[in-house]
């Protein structure tokens, strides 16, 4: 290889020899489709949805699992009718009163990621201060991502450096995966290893473009209110059945582990 060429950023295979992942991420898709299927309004589905969220945050603490990253609102999810957006909101302010000290009281850490500002005073309030009471607890990291899309992410990233660019701190040669990596969302936490999608979609939907470079890849048909804790044991499962090689060889990946 030339010495002009980029240099690989995959993650060190030593690193990633334990079948458990470090960091899941899910897409928590289905939960109007939910609803349709047995007639009921769409605030239903998002319901139930968020009780699937607090039985998933339970199963994946209970694993041992470090980080678990929910893509509750995308940047496109301001598209959907507003009534929708305003139950959604609301639904999101409740569950904040309701699940923070719960989730504390289990050594759990919550963080945000997404451009808040679009949110209401009273929502971003609520982010601020759920942050701050559980930022020291290590149980796991329960990561949300709100109005987040990953476009915006790396754009946001690329806007850092090209203010170091035109400050004359940073020259444009010098800009590397390397250099924006730190600061892309979650820079400071275990790249996702796994993403979980449900409902039968098979895309990643502007969700962590950057992050889930290496990541394996696990395409749920349950709706997210039937994604159950067995069906969360299953993915785990069929994740610890995957060889990951990050660009290299199988016998190669074989031999750095020692089989």
């Amino acid at each position: 290889m030339s010495s002009d060429q980029p240099q690989s950023s995959a993650p060190d295979i030593d690193s990633h020899q334990g079948s458990l992942p470090r960091h899941v991420a899910i897409i928590m898709d289905g939960n109007n489709r939910w609803a349709r299927k047995r007639g009921l309004p769409g605030e239903d589905g998002h319901r139930a949805g968020e009780q699937a969220v607090q039985t998933i945050i339970r199963q994946a603490a209970t694993r041992g699992v470090e980080v678990l990253t929910l893509f509750a609102f995308s940047s496109e999810n301001w598209r959907r009718p507003p009534e929708e957006v305003a139950h959604l909101m609301a639904l999101f302010l409740k569950a904040l009163g309701g699940r923070v000290e719960e989730l504390h009281s289990k050594a759990v850490s919550i963080r945000f990621i997404g451009d808040r500002s679009a949110f209401s005073e009273d929502l971003q309030t609520g982010m601020a201060e759920a942050e701050a009471l559980t930022a020291a607890n290590t149980r796991m990291t329960v990561v949300i991502a709100v109005n987040y899309g990953g476009q915006w992410d790396i754009a946001n990233a690329a806007r850092r450096l090209a203010e170091k660019v035109a400050e004359g701190r940073l020259q444009p040669d010098q800009v590397t995966p390397e250099m924006l990596a730190p600061h892309i969302a979650m820079s400071d936490l275990p790249p996702p290893d796994l993403l979980i999608r449900t409902g039968g979609d098979q895309r990643i939907s502007n969700f962590l473009l950057w992050q889930l470079a290496y990541s394996e890849f696990c395409f749920s048909p349950l709706l997210w209110p039937d994604f159950d804790a067995k069906a969360f044991d299953d993915a785990l499962q069929d994740y610890a059945g995957r060889q990951r090689r990050f660009g290299r060889s199988g016998e190669e990946v074989a031999s750095l582990k020692g089989e």
